[in-house]
């Protein structure tokens, strides 16, 4: 049968598990087990782990097509490899490699940052956070609501407001959140910072202050979303989610520059006598 790749050893191997015994199910076991050592090591390295002779080995070999060891332990270094590697873009993505130097990795963050800004200096709305700054540095309460990723910017938004003398709370939790939210009124702030815009506790947390007569604040990467659409005054930071670590690490430039600008507007409404020192 032609196909389009090799067959990966890995499956060749969990395929016939079913049908091996004794010293040959050993040395199976043993390269399942840490497919990645195994494709580094010598024949005598995996027979002494599997407690049996490398004649062994070679015969397992040679049973899944193999023409012996040495080309079998070269297509599980190769299949582990591409495993690592796919991983790795996956998560991380594809600006930074494995084995990029220290400087090329911190090159590649400050440009994703630098984006960011600029992003955001392009799309944050002037009238409405200074809209946005009005409500809260006059607001009987304030709530916040960030969980996950977005708690960070959440947490410093909170605590710079309260060294303003701002009455203000901060929630990570679904029941904090709606609990808090509950005890707004009219003269209170809900603000939710959700850079995918689609936070379902985020919705809920705005939504319940709504219904108490607060104004809701949305700053958010996605303004379209469902969070901005539950919010009366929506702040785009200019930097969606992302879909991997460093696309979300740019982000974060922009969510701590949007809630820093925002913070310095109430301050400046709120007056120096009511900052607190530290």
């Amino acid at each position: 049968m032609t196909t389009a790749a090799e067959p990966s050893p890995l499956q060749l191997l969990r395929d016939a598990l079913p049908t091996l015994t004794g010293a040959r199910l050993r040395v199976a076991e043993v390269v399942l087990a840490d497919p990645l050592e195994a494709g580094r090591k010598s024949i005598t390295w995996l027979a002494t782990r599997a407690e049996t002779q490398p004649a062994t080995v070679t015969r397992l070999s040679s049973s899944l097509g193999y023409s012996g060891f040495p080309a079998f332990r070269a297509a599980i270094a190769s299949e582990s490899g591409r495993e690592l590697q796919a991983g790795w873009a996956s998560d991380i993505g594809t600006d930074v490699a494995p084995d990029d130097p220290p400087e090329t990795i911190m090159n590649v963050l400050a440009g994703h940052q630098f984006r960011a800004l600029r992003s955001a200096l392009a799309n944050v709305d002037l009238a409405r956070i200074a809209r946005a700054a009005d409500l809260i540095a006059s607001a009987d309460r304030v709530e916040i609501f960030g969980e996950w990723g977005d708690h960070p910017p959440a947490d410093e938004l909170q605590m710079r407001l309260m060294r303003l003398g701002v009455p203000v709370w901060m929630h990570d939790g679904a029941y904090g959140a709606r609990v808090g939210a509950s005890l707004l009124g009219p003269e209170g702030v809900a603000i939710a910072i959700s850079r995918n815009g689609d936070s379902e506790i985020a919705q809920a947390f705005l939504a319940e202050a709504a219904a108490h007569g607060a104004t809701t604040i949305a700053i958010t990467g996605a303004p379209d979303g469902a969070v901005g659409a539950a919010s009366d005054i929506v702040l785009f930071t200019g930097t969606g989610g992302g879909r991997t670590w460093t696309e979300y690490f740019a982000g974060r430039a922009s969510d701590g520059f949007v809630g820093g600008v925002l913070w310095m507007l109430v301050a400046q409404r709120r007056g120096a006598s009511f900052m607190l020192p530290g």
